[in-house]
């Protein structure tokens, strides 16, 4: 319609979201959802008002300072924000918005279930079902159970609080470190621990819950798996960056580290394939907020941020 704003979405998004993006939007879509490159996206950015955007594209400051003129917001379909140059978008006066708070039910059930996967040898068991399963015997695919086990949580924003409730279901005891310990209300019971080191010596299930930053790139390297209890279980549903991957496959293959629940990884889609060759890692190809509920609300938290620019309104989950 004629005064609707303009607006291009770079990839497939669920319907619903896309039905009411038409509704209030002059709305160029990606209906075949291949990634597009960075001089088609800036093509197809001409004289679009804002980009919706995914964790897929490249919004690094060589690409925003070629963004044309018109773009006065882009707003990003995740949480993580790595893909954005920040700064860039700042200097241009472009606002960048994300979609936080939804996704915490869907990711902290997905560490779960790669918890369970991990420690009860899952990926081995469903292998084996369809080659050469021969029946129960007693000492067969023997893995790890979590009663009265100890869960570390590096990171206990909302997704590690959720990860810890649903954690205590099963009886683990909760332990955590986090840049700031929080209130005893929060906290429900669980151990903080001052140093992120500290709580790797007493973890024998550690869930990584951080954001990706500079001081934990690679943190989960060689040296800290060596603080780590015996027969650990390591599960990663923050992103793939804060792990050494050739570090914690070495350990895999070693049997210091028993078992690894991953829904993320570096440089996905292509994960090291070393990855491939340890039977006691536990891979999902990032389902982590991969339900109709969460996607939708993922993509309705973009659109709301977007109509809050175009009213002239602070958008409610404003980065730069």
């Amino acid at each position: 319609m004629p005064g609707q704003k303009k607006i291009l979405i770079t990839r497939k998004l669920p319907d619903a979201v896309i039905n009411r993006a038409q509704a209030s939007y002059q709305a160029t879509l990606n209906n075949n959802d291949e990634p597009y490159g960075v001089d088609q996206m800036i093509e197809l950015a001409q004289e679009k008002d804002a980009v919706l955007c995914t964790l897929t594209n490249d919004m690094s400051r060589s690409v925003i300072e070629r963004l044309p003129n018109s773009i006065c917001a882009i707003a990003t379909f995740s949480v993580g924000y790595e893909h954005i140059d920040l700064e860039a978008a700042k200097e241009r006066g472009i606002i960048v918005t994300n979609t936080p708070g939804v996704l915490t039910e869907a990711t902290a059930d997905v560490a779960l279930l790669l918890i369970l996967g991990a420690s009860r040898r899952a990926r081995e068991g469903a292998a084996m079902i369809t080659t050469d399963w021969s029946g129960w015997t007693p000492t067969q695919l023997m893995g790890l159970s979590m009663q009265a086990k100890r869960l570390g949580i590096l990171g206990m924003g909302d997704i590690g609080r959720a990860c810890a409730l649903r954690a205590r279901a099963f009886g683990m005891e909760i332990h955590y470190h986090n840049r700031t310990r929080l209130s005893p209300e929060l906290e429900e019971g669980a151990t903080y621990h001052e140093t992120p080191e500290e709580l790797l010596k007493v973890s024998d299930f550690l869930s990584l819950h951080c954001p990706l930053a500079p001081d934990t790139k690679n943190f989960l390297n060689e040296k800290r798996i060596s603080l780590l209890p015996p027969n650990p279980v390591v599960i990663n549903t923050a992103r793939g960056p804060v792990i050494d991957d050739e570090a914690l496959i070495a350990a895999l293959k070693s049997g210091r580290v028993a078992a690894a629940g991953l829904d993320v990884f570096d440089g996905e889609p292509k994960l090291n394939p070393g990855y491939l060759d340890c039977k006691n890692a536990f891979l999902l190809p990032h389902l982590g907020s991969a339900t109709i509920e969460t996607r939708n609300a993922m993509g309705f938290t973009a659109l709301d941020n977007l109509d809050a620019v175009f009213a002239g309104k602070e958008p409610p989950n404003k980065l730069v």
